[in-house]
């Protein structure tokens, strides 16, 4: 059996970390997936004073790596992560250090095959009312729903520059061409209209370029995280679309989600709730 663990959101949360870190000791899984959001908040106005890459990658994060690996020898598993729209793109320097180190695979609008499979990484989200926009891109077409602040405004952390494409022209290029029969993608936004992206107002954020390319191209699984309280709201974290299936890892409850699936077997999944004892 080839298990996979897929967490998101963890926020540069030393707690969820070490809980993970434990988990991935004690059960040596095969493939474990971040699903972006994974540094603490900085705010804008702080981060365009102090341009450094933030210290928690290189002075946390890796070490930690470094310490299940050396705990686990052979059995480390393969580790894939992307960066989410609340990570700033000048840290992404620490993400490739790590790709470096061989402690994981940054996967930045690429894929790479493992086996049977091929994992795509796609940190992008539709515009939200944050004003962060290293990882948001427009959807589907050149509009905003109310309340959010457009990509071509808000603040960039490595250039003023919007290169004004969209989010289905992206996948449309990372995916053409390429067998979905085992196709695995990270993603950090949910599909829109789906149990996956739910937020409170009865509204859903997520994107609907991914939708279609799940519609329409059936992935054998994708991966999400982003809205923290779909799951409550919907209380769904998998869904499964024609023969796609669908996880999300995002929580705004205590501790740590985490999702276990069989890759060779996706619908034998669960999601566990970590807490300190």
């Amino acid at each position: 059996m080839t298990t996979c663990f897929f967490v998101s959101d963890l926020h540069g949360d030393t707690n969820k970390y070490e809980l993970l870190a434990q988990e991935v000791i004690k059960r040596k899984p095969s493939f474990l997936f971040l699903g972006g959001d994974l540094l603490p908040h900085v705010r804008a106005s702080d981060k365009s004073r102090d341009n450094t890459v933030n210290p928690f990658i290189n002075d946390y994060i890796i070490p930690l790596f470094v310490r299940i690996q050396k705990q686990l020898g052979c059995n480390y598993p393969e580790v894939y992560l992307i960066a989410g729209n609340d990570d700033y793109k000048t840290d992404v320097k620490g993400f490739i250090e790590g790709n470096k180190r061989e402690l994981w695979k940054y996967l930045n609008s690429e894929r790479v095959k493992f086996g049977l499979y091929t994992i795509y990484g796609y940190s992008y989200v539709p515009p939200t009312p944050f004003r962060n926009k290293d990882w948001e891109k427009y959807d589907v077409d050149f509009t905003t729903l109310d309340g959010s602040i457009s990509p071509n405004d808000g603040f960039r952390s490595n250039s003023d520059i919007y290169d004004n494409s969209l989010i289905s022209s992206d996948l449309a290029q990372l995916a053409e061409g390429y067998d979905m029969t085992k196709a695995i993608f990270l993603f950090h936004s949910p599909p829109n209209n789906s149990s996956l992206d739910k937020i409170p107002g009865n509204k859903n954020i997520g994107s609907k370029a991914i939708a279609d390319l799940i519609s329409t191209k059936q992935p054998y699984v994708t991966l999400h995280g982003h809205a923290h309280e779909s799951s409550r709201l919907s209380n769904e974290w998998h869904e499964v679309i024609g023969r796609t299936h669908t996880f999300s890892a995002a929580w705004d409850g205590e501790g740590l989600a985490i999702v276990i699936f069989r890759i060779d077997e996706p619908s034998d999944c669960q999601r566990q709730i970590l807490t300190r004892s």
